[in-house]
């Protein structure tokens, strides 16, 4: 059984958008159902299962020819960011962690052949990726599993798996 998609008939379709999901940009921010990935975005935050998401995602990157984009996002919300040398602290601080995930992607990632990014984003964590993501029309975002117990997967993992528009994959 074959199926033919024709734009005239289904103009107001969008694969990628529920039936019952009220949007009113339906174009796709990435080509869906292509062959092969273009590009894949990967959540860091300097745990072993941000690096553990990162190593799956370089072999899959390197397979794909595709473009790796690893991302850390400053989570700008926290009580250190309610006074400007709070700020400055924290700011401090985060570019410290981006620089030594900076040696340490370099390190891991030295045999890998895939081209790849290293992009520092502030914000939310998963609306940051999700950013991120759509900035290099990337086709994939992988995320490590969270790191605390009891629970499936942790609030970024959780909050894309819902709300992203391309596929999650969660690496445990």
């Amino acid at each position: 059984m074959s199926y033919r998609h024709d734009r005239a008939v289904r103009a107001d379709y969008h694969p990628g958008v529920a039936e019952n999901d009220s949007t009113e940009n339906t174009e796709p921010s990435f080509e869906i159902g292509k062959d092969g990935l273009g590009g894949i975005v990967v959540g860091m935050d300097g745990s072993p299962a941000s690096f553990h998401a990162a190593a799956w995602a370089a072999g899959l990157a390197r397979r794909e020819r595709s473009r790796l984009v690893l991302v850390y996002v400053e989570a700008v919300g926290g009580v250190a960011y309610w006074s400007p040398m709070g700020v400055a602290v924290a700011s401090e601080a985060a570019e410290s962690l981006v620089a030594d995930l900076k040696r340490e992607l370099v390190t891991h990632l030295e045999g890998v052949d895939t081209d790849w990014d290293f992009v520092h984003h502030r914000g939310d964590p998963a609306v940051g990726l999700e950013r991120v993501a759509e900035d290099y029309r990337a086709d994939l975002i992988v995320v490590g599993r969270s790191r605390r117990r009891g629970g499936l997967l942790g609030t970024v993992p959780a909050t894309l798996v819902v709300e992203a528009v391309r596929p999650v994959v969660v690496v445990p």
